[in-house]
């Protein structure tokens, strides 16, 4: 069982990551993406990342697509923070990949949440809750237990927004830019007013979503964060 003590503040997150050039930290959690030359070497590597967990008694989140593997680390026994054990597991799954041949394309992982505008959270958020199946977050979000889902926050305001709902899109900082200039191209209107940590996007009907990175994300102990302040679209 984690304690508070063990969650690593954002500074101890980056220093760690200096040494895990595949991994990237989002919303609470380390994330990468391996490429193997083939589904079976893909297979390998998955029965490699198992032996990791079993042996430290700490499992990713781990998905599947043909010749990648997505993996997350987060420490749930830590209220879905970063700890030590994350990061030993993830040199060690790093280690596993090398020998495996597979290649680190950690800007594939992204990761979606659903932000909505309202006036009154706890008015609506257990509609969402028990429709969802999800469970309570931390910071008054909805999570979904079994990781799967995107997360859904509530935005409170005096004001909502006429379309209510948008997506927060997150990738780290590095690999931002060409979606960014992707995105503008499109004729998109962008608000950068808090870049780099993230960029309103509104489409040509007014609805928004917003392009996000892991500036300004991760929690200096002691302190609380409202749900959705990663974002703030």
């Amino acid at each position: 069982m984690a304690a508070r003590d063990d969650i690593l503040t954002r500074p101890q997150i980056d220093e760690a990551l200096a040494g895990l050039p595949d991994w990237r930290y989002r919303l609470g959690g380390l994330v990468t993406v391996y490429k193997t030359p083939t589904s079976a070497a893909a297979l390998e590597l998955i029965s490699a990342v198992g032996r990791v967990a079993e042996d430290m008694d700490h499992h990713p989140d781990l998905d599947w697509r043909y010749n990648r593997v997505f993996i997350r680390f987060s420490s749930h026994d830590a209220g879905g923070e970063v700890t030590p054990r994350d990061t030993g597991a993830a040199a060690s799954v790093s280690a596993a990949a090398a020998a495996a041949g597979a290649e680190a394309q950690p800007g594939l992982y992204r990761s979606v949440d659903i932000g909505i505008d309202t006036a009154d959270a706890a008015e609506i958020s257990e509609v969402w809750r028990v429709a969802l199946g999800y469970r309570k977050g931390r910071f008054g979000d909805l999570v979904d237990p079994y990781g799967r889902g995107p997360g859904v926050w509530f935005q409170e305001t005096r004001t909502p927004n006429d379309n209510r709902l948008h997506l927060d899109v997150h990738r780290s900082k590095a690999e931002s830019a060409p979606v960014l200039e992707k995105t503008a191209a499109t004729g998109a209107l962008m608000n950068s007013d808090h870049a780099p940590g993230w960029v309103v996007v509104t489409d040509a009907q007014g609805n928004r979503l917003c392009l996000c990175t892991e500036e300004g994300q991760g929690l200096d102990l002691g302190e609380a964060e409202p749900a959705g302040s990663e974002s703030g679209g």
